[in-house]
């Protein structure tokens, strides 16, 4: 008999963020980052609150300068006010320590800092503007995020181990030196911070990478030599379907090894489009690997030759929007409402079967059937649709099926 995989979790140090628990037995988080400018108040604050409540369990923002550092003080007071308990991370480059440094409100406003080691300063200055980001962290009890990037690597540790690497009998290529010093880089930057005074309670580490084998290999190293809370992310994974594969793929496989502790879709939007896409990207990964349950799960007919009719591809369309429409409400009243699975099939063939597999489930008639529409509720037919109401008279039955079951 085949038995159910179980993903064991790689254990790492708890984290809290905002009372959010990053690591350990905690389940996987998921994190989104703004794309406005964050001295813009309006837009950053409509932007956060459609993330917060997309899903995005931890909202990343830039802060690049003064007003940037000005802007986060004034939107965690707006957030507080608005009863939107939002943790926010502040992603620092080149001058975090100035801005911390001289923006107290903003090192309290703030839940996290996200330092990047390459970044952090050049030259002699480099360790000594670590070393305040980091006392700043220790000042005002906040954790770190320790994360280096493909993009911005130190460029002084990846020399080093390049010419260490020429002079060895057995060389590596190129880029296994790279993620050697990816993999370094984070580790020595976390020691570092271990000897000013953070503990490992304190300590998230990343390393961002924009090819999938790349990601696993790098994530699979900072695993096995080390236990903090990792965060997965695929930089840059790219557009649309691209992205979203990748990025699938990358975190996908490392988070079914039992690797990743909270994870970020880094897609790059359409023009204008919606930020939350990453979001729910994100927890759909989740979902598919059974690892948390956001929403109603929809098994739907693909279609084929026995299924002429777009009726049930607008069936599935329609409950799939009646969900996302009542889920808001239902997360409040019924617990475990988000485990449930509904199945929209499209003819005699796997129809009954996967309606039975499903809590509730409809097989519509294909072409050539008998136009009938026999529904299913916990693997036992209970009765029977017909006419042009099919859609509202289904919406309903989930709808009591939900009160029954979860209520």
């Amino acid at each position: 008999m085949v038995s159910l995989v179980e993903i064991k979790r790689h254990r790492t140090h708890p984290v809290q963020v905002r009372g959010i628990t990053i690591g350990g037995d905690a389940p996987v988080v998921v994190q989104s980052m703004t794309n406005t400018d964050t001295a813009d108040l309006e837009k950053t604050y409509e932007q956060v609150k459609q993330l917060f409540l997309s899903g995005s369990e931890i909202v990343r923002l830039t802060v690049n300068n003064q007003e940037a550092a000005k802007g986060i003080v004034l939107l965690r007071e707006q957030l507080n006010n608005e009863g939107l308990d939002v943790p926010l991370v502040g992603c620092f480059h080149y001058n975090g320590h100035t801005l911390l440094n001289e923006n107290p409100a903003l090192c309290e406003a703030l839940d996290k800092y996200r330092i990047n080691p390459g970044n952090v300063g050049f030259g002699q200055k480099r360790d000594k503007q670590f070393e305040i980001m980091i006392e700043k962290a220790l000042e005002y009890n906040k954790p770190v995020r320790i994360g280096v990037n493909w993009g911005s690597l130190d460029q002084d540790l990846a020399m080093k181990l390049m010419d260490e690497n020429s002079k060895s009998p057995n060389p590596l290529d190129s880029n296994a030196v790279m993620r050697e010093a990816l993999v370094q880089s984070a580790l020595i930057s976390a020691e570092k911070a271990e000897k000013i005074g953070l503990g490992k309670d304190k300590i998230i580490l990343s390393a961002k990478v924009s090819r999938v084998q790349d990601l696993i290999a790098v994530y699979s190293e900072l695993a096995r030599r080390s236990n903090y809370a990792l965060h997965l992310g695929l930089t840059e994974a790219g557009m649309s379907s691209k992205g979203i594969v990748a990025t699938a793929l990358g975190e996908g496989i490392l988070l079914q090894q039992g690797i990743g502790d909270t994870i970020r879709a880094s897609l790059t939007p359409e023009p204008n489009g919606d930020r939350s896409l990453e979001v729910r990207v994100c927890q759909e990964i989740l979902q598919s690997l059974g690892l948390r349950s956001f929403m109603p799960e929809v098994t739907a007919c693909p279609g084929c030759g026995r299924t002429t009719s777009t009726y049930f591809q607008e069936l599935a369309q329609d409950i799939g929007r009646f969900l996302d429409v009542k889920m808001p409400v239902w997360s409040k009243s019924y617990a475990g409402v988000e485990e449930m699975k509904v199945a929209v099939m499209g003819c005699i063939v796997n129809g009954p079967g996967e309606s039975k597999h499903a809590d509730i489930g409809i097989s519509l008639p294909g072409t050539g059937e008998s136009p009938v529409a026999p529904v299913f509720i916990d693997g036992k037919k209970a009765k029977t649709l017909r006419g042009d109401n099919i859609t509202s008279e289904f919406q309903d039955i989930v709808e009591e099926y939900v009160r029954k079951r979860y209520g």
